[in-house]
Formats: C-alpha cells, structure tokens, sequence
C-alpha cells in the first residue's frame, strides 16, 4: 500500500473508516459537545477528519486535481502511489529524510494533542466542578482546544490536501468563537476571579513563563477551560 510499485494506493475504505472514527471518537469522548454551538464547531472538526482519511486511503482527490493542471510536470513516476500522497516530500524534491522528519513531526503533534485532550479531561474532572486554573490550566485557559489544534496541524504536516487546507481556517475560527462565548459564561459565573485568570493565562498558546497559580479556586461552578463540567454541576443551567 506504501510502496511506488503498487500503482493505485486507494480505494482502502476500511482504513478510511478506522482512522476517522478513531480521531472523531476520541476528541467526542473528551470534549463531549452539549450545545448546539459545540455541535457545529465538533461538526467542522468531523468533516476536517472524514475529509483527509479518504484522500489519504479512499480517493486522491488532491493529486487528481493537481496532476491535471501540472500534466507531465507532477514531480512522481507514479502519482497515485500512496507514497506519492505526502506531498511536502513528493512537490519539494525531498527524500527519505525528509519523509522521515514529516512523519516524526506530524505523529508528535497529534499524540502530544491527544495526551494535552486527555490530561485537560482529567483535570476538568478532578476539579469538581471548580475553577481550574493549575495544571495545562495554569499555561492556556483551553488546553483541549489547543490540543485539537495540534492534532489537525500534525495531521496536515502529513497529509496536506485541497480541502483540508481550506477546512482548518474554518475549523480555527469556530473554536475561537466558542472559546469566547465560553468564556462570556465563566466571566459571568466568576466574575472578578476569572477575569484576573483571564488576564494572566492565554488562551490557547502558552507563554515561556506560566501564570501564577494557587491551584483551584473555592469557588463553585464550572471549571476553566473549554469544557463546562455540566454533570459534576447540576445546577449549571443548561442551554
């Protein structure tokens, strides 16, 4: 399937739908949507995920694209090898090293995503339904999402694709909306307390030095951090 003498690497639709349902799944285990606006943000990160799986095992949409503009100019004897799919190596010339230091980078920032996704989790959870702010907490206010960003740019590091490309801006922009709007209902919630949080925190890219933290705060709520603990809560209307 990877190598240059097999002449169509696709049609695998089985891996399509394993690798889609696991990055889906996993990222819908952990952050769990339970509004409506969650739902159409996690809906742009699902289509994001479906999209670059068929390029990658179904259907290369993208080499199409590009050997029929390109012609006899696509830089591969045989595009639609799946080692031809990477195309940083296939459109820059570069070789077996360059092969290999796309494939550390990209699978790094998607496990290191996946392990912040998961260590956010805990920490929501473990919080009680406090607010936050030790931990992943102490360098973003929403480790999750940018764990989700690190996902999504490994994986076009990978396999960059046409709609992929035009996909993540979007993606990006939906999660900083609902960023926001998550934090309108912390500040609401805490008032004073998560604004000085705010202040001192970034949202999504941490800074060399981390805030100052006293761990969690005693009050009650909804933990900082991009998924309100609605269940450790009850009494959090819900929308």
């Amino acid at each position: 399937m990877h190598g240059e003498n097999i002449p169509y690497g696709y049609g695998f639709w089985s891996l399509v739908v394993f690798n889609a349902a696991f990055f889906v799944i996993f990222v819908l285990s952990f952050l769990t949507p339970l509004r409506r606006r969650d739902w159409r943000s996690f809906g742009v990160y699902s289509a994001f995920i479906v999209a670059l799986f068929t390029e990658m095992y179904g259907f290369p949409l993208t080499i199409y694209v590009l050997t029929s503009i390109l012609g006899s100019r696509y830089p591969a004897l045989n595009p639609f090898s799946h080692a031809s799919g990477h195309l940083w190596v296939t459109l820059l010339g570069g070789g077996a090293a360059m092969m290999t230091a796309i494939h550390i980078v990209s699978n790094a920032l998607m496990f290191g995503g996946l392990l912040i996704i998961h260590r956010g989790w805990r920490q929501v959870h473990r919080g009680q339904g406090a607010l936050v702010t030790n931990g992943l907490y102490r360098w973003v206010r929403h480790p999750q999402y940018s764990g989700l960003f690190l996902i999504t740019i490994g994986l076009l590091i990978q396999w960059p694709t046409i709609v992929t490309a035009l996909t993540w801006p979007i993606l990006l922009a939906m999660y900083i909306r609902l960023a926001r709007r998550e934090e309108a209902d912390m500040e609401a919630q805490f008032g004073d307390a998560y604004r000085a949080y705010a202040a001192r925190v970034p949202r999504f890219v941490p800074r060399l030095r981390p805030g100052r933290s006293s761990g969690v705060s005693s009050f009650a709520g909804e933990v900082a951090g991009p998924r309100p603990n609605w269940s450790m809560n009850p009494k959090v209307p819900r929308e």
